[in-house]
């Protein structure tokens, strides 16, 4: 199945961000799709065809920058996009330092989201 716009996967263990940002990525023109856990989207046929990747850092079972580490030992260099409810100002700087696209504290704005976007998915 070929999805007329970049396809966004979220993975994020909170229901209301799984609800709420496939919403607002519709929205700002993306094909969306949520996952619960690193280990309900690995499997998924999701994975070949996401554009993008929003990850929550602290997750049960796979952590976010754990399932980073793992696309990219698979050869998947998706641009990823961290968020978190953690207040500490050392993740983002390491998660960057990892390849990470951007990291937006929760709650963040519309605005700080499409700006991670652009980041990840330049226009063509």
């Amino acid at each position: 199945m070929k999805l007329a716009h970049p396809l966004v996967s979220i993975v994020d263990d909170d229901e209301s961000v799984r609800e709420s940002l496939p919403d607002l990525l519709k929205e700002l023109g993306f094909s969306a799709k949520a996952f619960s856990s690193a280990e309900e989207f690995l499997p998924s046929d999701y994975v070949g065809q996401t554009r993008c990747l929003i990850l929550d850092v602290a997750m049960p079972g796979m952590t976010g920058p754990e399932l980073h580490l793992e696309l990219l030992r698979r050869g998947q260099r998706i641009p990823t996009i961290f968020i978190t409810a953690l207040k500490d100002d050392t993740v983002r700087p390491r998660l960057i330092e990892q390849g990470a696209v951007d990291c937006l504290f929760k709650p963040f704005t519309e605005d700080a989201l499409q700006e991670a976007l652009n980041s990840a998915l330049p226009p063509d």
